[in-house]
């Protein structure tokens, strides 16, 4: 099994609350980390396996009791009455570390559950796999923008950045070949709308919400503009809100947040949205890997979901570390904002190999107006070198995110 960098923060948090929730979309590999963590004295239990459902919704006071130091309960979205029972035990016993549930969908927001377990659970999300993972290397991004220590490119071009954000994070398509590949995120979609969604909502209108997500998938990266968005689709704007919370809810979609803690009164607040997996992205949208890298409009918003989803996976790993973008009103726009340590990150992405003073435009006017001595301005290129462009700004090569 390849390492998680969540694993620790899971054993970290099995030690500390009396209940751990690992959430994440379908198949991005909490079951095997369940299963793994199971190994070290924990009973594991299954949902997805008919005979083991039904015994949970039979007795789930029952069901629950466990001999082991830790019950491990997998995709207990589908039987939430689960929960309920969990609370009362955890309020008799209150040891720490007594479950671990998984679920394939944001649990405390289902209508189906009525106890949130407040006070009780810590919930931990597994994404899909950053490329770090998948190359086996340790989360070092927020450690190198500390020390301002950055490594050259010698292998990761554009074209095989963008390679790597076409094939995605989800682990078991990505030993397959291009086409097995885009067929498995094809029906990724079918099966988790078809079959999955029963257990989140009650969606009467499955074709419009596949025609939402092909919509979603081509506003990644961009601003959440409802009413763009509402414009092909034949729903109403209480319906559009409900559906794009379900997205949320199954961790297809992710909104990101505007920063805002600015006195500057033009701020923007509009959220931006990010699909999860940019090779789901890519397959939705039929893209082709060849020419990719000419066409400017799919490319810089593939790297740009991509970059998302590395910088998030290590953003997750840490307490005291948020992420957010920046626009104003007068169009003046940043990717991304770390927030870290009393400190503010800027970061452009840029897919092309060279970088000029104007890419640093909007970083350098933060920084004058309102980030200060504690902002530090970077544009992630696919070049190979570390480039200074004024104080605290900084051309950095994209595979600083990985290696």
């Amino acid at each position: 099994m390849r390492k998680r960098w969540l694993e620790n923060k899971v054993i970290e948090s099995l030690k500390t609350m009396r209940v751990t929730m690992l959430t994440g979309s379908r198949q991005c590999g909490k079951t095997t980390l369940a299963d793994y963590m199971s190994a070290s004295g924990f009973e594991y239990r299954t949902l997805d396996e008919f005979p083991v459902l039904k015994s949970a919704h039979a007795d789930p006071q029952e069901f629950i009791k466990h001999a082991g130091r830790t019950l491990v309960i997998d995709e207990i979205q589908r039987a939430p009455e689960l929960i309920v029972a969990i609370k009362r035990a955890v309020d008799k016993d209150t040891r720490c570390g007594q479950y671990l549930i998984t679920g394939s969908a944001d649990i405390a927001a289902l209508p189906t559950v009525q106890e949130s377990l407040a006070g009780r659970v810590e919930k931990v999300r597994l994404r899909p796999f950053a490329y770090g993972e998948i190359l086996g290397n340790e989360p070092r991004f927020l450690k190198r923008l500390q020390r301002k220590e950055f490594c050259a490119n010698k292998f990761f071009d554009k074209k095989r950045s963008l390679e790597i954000a076409f094939n995605g994070g989800f682990p078991e398509p990505l030993a397959k070949s291009p086409a097995a590949r885009r067929k498995w995120h094809r029906n990724y979609v079918d099966v988790l709308l078809e079959k999955d969604l029963r257990y989140v909502a009650n969606i009467k209108r499955q074709d419009i919400l596949r025609q939402l997500f092909a919509v979603v998938c081509e506003f990644s990266a961009r601003y959440m503009d409802k009413a763009h968005i509402r414009s092909g689709l034949a729903v109403s704007r209480q319906t559009l809100d409900e559906y794009l919370n379900v997205l949320e809810k199954i961790y297809l979609l992710d909104r990101l947040r505007p920063w805002l803690k600015t006195g500057y009164d033009r701020v923007g607040k509009q959220d931006k949205i990010f699909v999860t997996d940019t090779g789901l992205m890519s397959a939705v949208l039929d893209w082709k890997l060849k020419g990719l890298e000419f066409d400017g409009d799919k490319s810089g918003k593939l790297l740009e979901t991509f970059v998302y989803n590395q910088l998030a996976a290590q953003v997750d790993l840490v307490t005291d570390a948020a992420l957010y973008h920046y626009r104003d009103n007068r169009q003046r726009e940043i990717d991304f904002i770390i927030e870290h340590r009393g400190r503010l990150t800027g970061i452009e992405v840029k897919a092309s190999s060279s970088v000029s003073a104007g890419d640093f435009k909007h970083l350098r006017w933060f920084r004058d107006n309102i980030g200060g001595a504690k902002f530090y301005g970077l544009v992630l290129y696919t070049g190979e070198q570390t480039l200074p462009f004024g104080r605290n700004l900084r051309a950095v090569p994209l595979n600083n995110l990985w290696e």
